[in-house]
């Protein structure tokens, strides 16, 4: 579903037009570094898939073809355009849609499987959009997560939080670089599975968005 051009900024659950042109340009040039990884993220999946965050689409490329559908939601209104365009290039059927995180406008239990690919460092409520994910996943659907985490040192920790504090939200579309991905997972009572620390770029210096975790977690069967 595309929106139209003279859709009101109002509708948007999110409306960031000067960041989200700057993302787009900046996460083109960082496709070689972040290509590996969208594909590690994705190897395997099946079915039906809901992708939120889906920013400029990236990820549809990589999507196999056991894929039946990917529902991709995307609150911002300059990247849901460019995740449509991508969507038309894309092997597997990809529905474009508006939407926040916190309030998936999806019925509950619809989907096998859930991708967020640095998508929860800049929701506005984790907790709620992790809630929100565990709904719409069925029972034992799984979910892949590719996300911002905190550094493993004290100093680079320290860092992190202080930009989470001051500038780095405002400047970069709500981005925070210190959430605690594997604690929130736990928290909203999925089981976690095999993950691992990733380094972005895996040489070179190391910046407070260079630490990452990417993994699969999964809603327990019985919930």
């Amino acid at each position: 579903m595309s929106p139209r051009s003279t859709e009101p900024a109002s509708r948007d659950a999110v409306h960031h037009p000067v960041f989200a042109r700057f993302y787009a340009r900046q996460s083109v040039a960082a496709e070689p570094v972040l290509r590996v990884h969208r594909r590690e993220l994705l190897a395997g999946l099946g079915g039906r898939v809901i992708e939120v965050g889906a920013g400029n689409g990236l990820n549809f490329a990589h999507y196999p073809r056991a894929v039946s559908e990917v529902v991709a939601v995307e609150p911002e209104r300059v990247l849901r355009r460019l995740a449509v365009a991508a969507a038309l290039r894309a092997d597997v059927p990809v529905d474009v849609v508006p939407g926040a995180a916190e309030a998936l406008p999806l019925k509950s239990e619809a989907f096998d499987a859930a991708v967020v690919s640095l998508v929860l460092c800049s929701v506005r409520d984790v907790r709620r959009a992790l809630r929100e994910l565990r709904r719409v996943l069925r029972p034992g659907g799984e979910l892949r997560f590719f996300e911002h985490g905190r550094a493993p040192g004290p100093v680079m920790a320290a860092v992190q939080r202080a930009l989470d504090r001051t500038v780095w939200p405002p400047l970069f579309g709500g981005c925070h670089v210190s959430r605690d991905t594997l604690g929130a997972l736990r928290e909203a009572g999925f089981e976690l599975g095999a993950y691992r620390p990733v380094l972005v770029p895996a040489k070179g210096p190391r910046l407070p968005t260079s630490y990452c975790v990417l993994g699969t977690a999964r809603r327990p069967a019985d919930s």
